[in-house]
């Protein structure tokens, strides 16, 4: 056996079957070409790249379709591609198998279509298509020659257009176009071959020494050249894969003669014997006794690494197969309706992310899709169709408060707390920060108010100082009436705490300060409706009821309702006070900064005895609202307290409805008009007595059926009526 013999058979160009790669079996063989695997894992690789996620699967079933269909469904389902079908073509001729699965072809949905065929199977398959007009499809294969093939049938190009199929990368072999060229066969007249061959490109007979031809034949003149002449074959050609062979062979002996000229301990090329392993060429490999003893190589054959003339890197893996990469061809049409392959790409063998092989495309390839629904677009999520694969879904707009921002989104997201969706809800964007401020028109108007209010009850304040000794003042308690000017005054100017930006401070005391001072304000109305009660009780000088008619006893009233409610307002602070609050929710795109209550039970208990205080104060005072006396306040201060009970009737379902900043100005305006209510009804009327009807501010004023007269009970403070009957 000849050393270029054992070569042939050991360093492969042509053999591509899978099991070769198989060290374990096969541990000297070596091939330059990819296996059917690596082409199939190639090709799968490309469908991942397309950004196909419903395909069809069409192959063989022998044992290389079995196997590369069987990759090719694994490495899609790993990447959540779905498989519609997954169709095996029988080897063996059958035309009702083919029927089925040109049936099942008709019925498909999915445009890609990953081919692991033979040639004459893929023949079958494209002429049935192209018999009942199913046409769409975009095929991919590991090779062109099937495809090729296919393309004599006439109109099968419109079955082919857009196809893709993979090539090993082809590299240009130095020199043989210029050898080709030179060929000629009266140089080498023994060549049986090239005589043939130059018959067949120029449709001549070559003149033979010994035959005879007759005259009807066109004899070759010796003058045709090869030169610039294409050949019918220069496709399909695979000189470059023996290239590569030879080469690596031609390498590793040349490695070996730079191990020897390296000082090394080398065995020269001339000692190798037929039997050693060519894997193990290398510094001990040859020079070996021909016991059959052999040692380990240090520089086997599968670890070569050169660079052919067009720069392309040779080496081969660890099975002893090539790494190679593969071009990417597509089939189109010319503007001159020619139908031809153009490469559009490159598959590398080095991963890029993972596992994944490295693909590039050139800029400008149409990419075709091949999905079971179409891609959801950002701001809508993917909703599955029941009883379909999870490539099948319907698009659902994001619900109100999530967003997508990418396409094919399983589930919307929720934006931070202080981000809100867009119109579109394609993303997320900054929240702006809103209060009832001093600087709006709302904010404005309120102060304005509150600043109005105090000042109009300081005015009347001022007025009953200066006019205190007149009945309308001394009328009852004239201390009570300057308590509850004082109280209504800072009632009006409460609401300016719910103005503003809410901090600690504010959030601590605008509702106790609210509840305090208004439950001083009710009491005083108690107390001085309480103190008309009883002064026109009185019937007899010396009776006890008399004795609650003393100054100490309003003040009671008045002190011990305002320490229960400060009592509540400690509690609620000392267990859970409010505090700052930033609202994502009431408002949409905005930031709600707003005093959080804290104990929901205690804002209630605080808010249930003010309301329960002026429920008693309004019954008091609608029961002595008949009461005689030139001077008896009860009906105003009957319809000052209607006032105060109907804004907060009111107030709460507002309250617990608004929100926001809403919630502060709804609370603010119950603050405001329920203190102008009591103001205007309890002391306009009399103001008005004061200034302007100074007549009637007299003891002599009289009712009908009545005659009423002040006279002192406590000297400084009030007066009590005394009643003379009336004579017939």
């Amino acid at each position: 056996m000849t050393l270029c013999a054992l070569l042939a058979v050991l360093v492969s160009y042509a053999s591509t079957l899978p099991s070769l790669s198989d060290k374990t079996q096969f541990p000297s063989f070596l091939r330059t070409l990819a296996s059917d695997l690596t082409s199939s894992r190639a090709v799968t690789q490309l469908v991942l790249h397309l950004g196909w996620s419903w395909i069809v699967i069409l192959a063989q079933d022998d044992d290389f379709g079995q196997q590369a269909g069987a990759l090719a469904a694994g490495e899609l389902g790993r990447a959540d591609i779905c498989i519609e079908f997954h169709l095996s073509v029988p080897s063996q001729h059958s035309p009702e198998k083919i029927s089925t699965v040109v049936q099942k072809m008709q019925i498909s949905t999915a445009t890609g279509v990953l081919v692991f065929l033979n040639n004459s199977n893929f023949k079958l398959i494209l002429q049935s298509l192209l018999g009942v007009c199913v046409l769409g499809q975009v095929w991919v294969s590991e090779g062109l020659l099937h495809t090729a093939l296919a393309l004599a049938m006439p109109g099968i190009s419109r079955v082919l257009r857009g196809a893709f199929g993979l090539l090993c990368h082809r590299n240009r072999v130095h020199g043989f176009p210029e050898f080709f060229a030179s060929l000629h066969p009266s140089r080498t007249p023994e060549d049986m071959f090239l005589g043939r061959f130059w018959e067949a490109t120029f449709g001549c007979r070559w003149p033979h020494g010994n035959g005879t031809v007759s005259g009807a034949v066109q004899l070759c003149s010796g003058s045709e050249s090869l030169s610039g002449h294409e050949h019918p074959f220069q496709d399909v050609s695979r000189v470059d894969i023996a290239y590569t062979a030879v080469y690596s062979v031609a390498h590793a002996l040349q490695d070996l003669v730079s191990c020897e000229h390296g000082g090394g301990v080398c065995a020269g090329p001339r000692h190798f014997h037929p039997w050693q392993n060519p894997d193990d060429v290398g510094p001990f490999a040859f020079g070996m006794q021909a016991t059959g003893q052999r040692q380990a190589s240090q520089v086997p054959l599968r670890k070569v690494r050169f660079q052919t003339p067009d720069g392309t890197h040779i080496a081969f893996d660890a099975h002893g197969d090539l790494v190679t990469k593969f071009d990417v061809l597509q089939g189109q049409q010319s503007p001159e309706g020619q139908f031809h392959f153009v490469h559009i790409g490159t598959v590398y063998p080095h991963p890029s992310s993972g596992d994944r092989m490295m693909i590039r495309l050139k800029d400008g390839v149409e990419i075709p899709s091949s999905v079971c629904s179409t891609s959801c677009e950002p701001g809508s999520s993917q909703i599955p169709q029941q009883g379909a694969p999870h490539c099948c879904f319907e698009c659902r707009p994001c619900p109100e408060g999530q967003f997508a921002d990418q396409r094919d989104m399983k589930s919307c997201l929720l934006c931070p707390a202080e981000q809100y969706p867009s119109q579109a809800r394609d993303r997320c964007l900054p929240r702006t920060e809103t209060f009832l401020a001093f600087e709006e028109p709302l904010g404005l108007a309120m102060t304005l108010m509150a600043l109005t209010l105090a000042s109009l009850a300081c005015l009347i304040l001022g007025v009953f100082l200066r006019f205190r000794h007149t009945p309308v003042v001394r009328a009852n308690n004239r201390a009570l009436s300057y308590v509850l000017l004082a109280s209504l005054a800072l009632c009006a100017l409460s609401p300016l705490l719910f103005l503003g930006r809410p901090s600690p401070a504010t959030c601590l005391l605008r509702q106790t300060t609210f509840a305090v001072v208004f439950t001083v304000a009710v009491s005083c109305v108690l107390a001085k409706t309480l103190t008309v009660v009883m002064a026109f009780r009185v019937t007899r000088p010396g009776q006890r009821v008399r004795v609650c008619l003393g100054p100490g006893a309003a003040a009671s009233v008045v002190l011990v309702s305002s320490l229960t409610q400060v009592i509540l307002c400690g509690v609620w602070l000392a267990t859970s006070p409010p505090f700052p609050h930033r609202d994502a929710a009431s408002e949409p795109g905005r930031l709600v900064l707003q005093c959080q209550e804290g104990s929901g039970v205690a804002f209630s208990c605080v808010l249930g005895y003010l309301g329960l205080l002026a429920t008693g104060t309004f019954s008091a005072a609608f029961l002595a609202r008949g009461l005689p006396d030139a001077f008896n306040e009860t009906r105003f201060l009957t319809f000052s307290m209607l006032l105060f009970c109907s804004v907060w009737t009111a107030f709460l379902p507002l309250y617990h409805s608004a929100r926001g900043k809403a919630t502060a100005a709804v609370e603010v305006f119950s603050i405001l008009a329920s203190t102008a209510g009591l103001l205007g009804g309890i002391f306009l009327p009399k103001c008005y007595l004061i200034l302007l009807k100074p007549e009637q501010n007299t003891l002599s004023r009289r009712r009908i059926g009545h005659h009423a007269q002040c006279a002192p009970v406590s000297h400084r403070n009030m007066c009590t009526p005394r009643f003379r009957a009336q004579h017939p």
